[in-house]
């Protein structure tokens, strides 16, 4: 598996022969990436704010997969015409993607349209992807990695994807103001138990402006097990199930 950091949250998720794309937001200072460069199959959004579906635009081609509001939102703003099970998903689900597994799971956080803050989006959501549909049974050769989404630090990291899920990688937002600050993804580390974990959703705008370094250190303070790999902007970083390396 694949991940590639494009700054934000915006993250490409390759899993054998399919590409995912998450939360496209190419107008931040971590990326030089042209948009066009890439050819998503699945396009999966967290959230309706336009910092994570502002170029969802560019991908009319690619599977939408989000929340039935959100999904129905994009295909009537910007011609997508596929949708994943054909209406979008829901918490808790798993769809078949590709090579991929993905499932949607709760984030803590608001979901108006920013063109209309009366307009929901339906819940806002985080995302596992892994290379197997997950089921109850412990299994060492699944790579899985769990993308949190715009959240707070919650409880249900700890009960629900960090036992069932097992994640090997995780990405969190670090960047405080809309969502969990260092000291709470620290916690979050500890609490999703993942080999790595790497921080997002910082210094893309002034309220969100975060030395990564602070993360890592309440990383560790918080106990966690996690190596924290702090990604450049367009860096990628291979996990299989006998952990990762990086690769520029």
């Amino acid at each position: 598996m694949e991940l590639t950091w494009h700054g934000h949250s915006t993250w490409h998720v390759v899993v054998d022969d399919t590409e995912l794309l998450i939360d496209p937001f190419f107008d931040n200072p971590k990326t030089d990436t042209d948009p066009e460069e890439l050819d998503p199959d699945y396009l999966l959004l967290t959230h309706g704010h336009s910092d994570h579906i502002a170029d969802a635009d560019r991908y009319e081609g690619a599977t939408v997969v989000a929340t039935p509001e959100l999904t129905g939102y994009v295909q009537e703003t910007f011609g997508h015409e596929h949708a994943v099970g054909g209406m979008g998903m829901n918490i808790g689900g798993t769809v078949e993607c590709g090579d991929a597994w993905v499932t949607m799971v709760r984030a803590d956080h608001s979901n108006g349209i920013d063109t209309g803050y009366g307009t929901s989006a339906g819940m806002p959501a985080g995302f596992v992807i892994g290379d197997k549909k997950p089921t109850q049974e412990s299994d060492a050769d699944c790579t899985t990695f769990y993308h949190a989404g715009d959240t707070g630090l919650m409880s249900e990291m700890v009960d629900v994807i960090a036992p069932f899920f097992e994640p090997d990688a995780a990405a969190l937002p670090i960047g405080d103001h809309f969502t969990m600050g260092p000291a709470g993804a620290g916690i979050a580390a500890d609490w999703v138990g993942a080999d790595v974990v790497f921080p997002m959703h910082y210094d893309t705008f002034p309220p969100i402006e975060v030395d990564p370094e602070e993360f890592e250190r309440e990383v560790k303070a918080a106990g966690a097990a996690a190596e924290t790999v702090v990604l450049e902007g367009d860096e990628t970083y291979v996990l299989d199930e006998h952990g990762g390396y990086e690769d520029s």
